[in-house]
């Protein structure tokens, strides 16, 4: 077990939920992601449009490893991308590692904590 890993991902799940006042899940923190790379004012969110959000987040998250490209937004302001490199064949645990990785390390570049409120 990384422990230095481990120890940051605590951190950044902590700094993540805090304005939210409970631990936020794994699939919470994708939800959020989407929505704040969405940019669109608020409102509720038809289950498709959540998996789309989660989509956006995981584009997103895998941009800076090269796996996609951002190829901008449709007329309704949803940003779109294109997969320039196949994914690695990865089990289960090595896909939710990488994607906690990308995770801290966009909450590390980006500071957005809690700006689509």
């Amino acid at each position: 077990m990384d422990y230095i890993f481990e120890k940051k991902w605590k951190e950044t799940i902590d700094r993540i939920s805090e304005p939210f006042g409970e631990k936020l899940d794994y699939a919470a923190i994708l939800l959020m992601i989407g929505y704040q790379e969405l940019g669109l004012d608020y409102r509720t969110f038809k289950k498709d449009e959540k998996i789309s959000l989660m989509h956006i987040a995981i584009c997103t998250l895998l941009e800076p490893y090269g796996f996609y490209t951002y190829e901008g937004r449709d007329a309704d302001g949803w940003p779109h991308f294109e997969r320039v490199e196949e994914l690695p064949a990865l089990e289960a645990a090595e896909q939710e590692l990488l994607i906690r990785k990308a995770i801290i390390k966009y909450f590390d570049e980006t500071e957005k904590i809690g700006e689509g409120e």
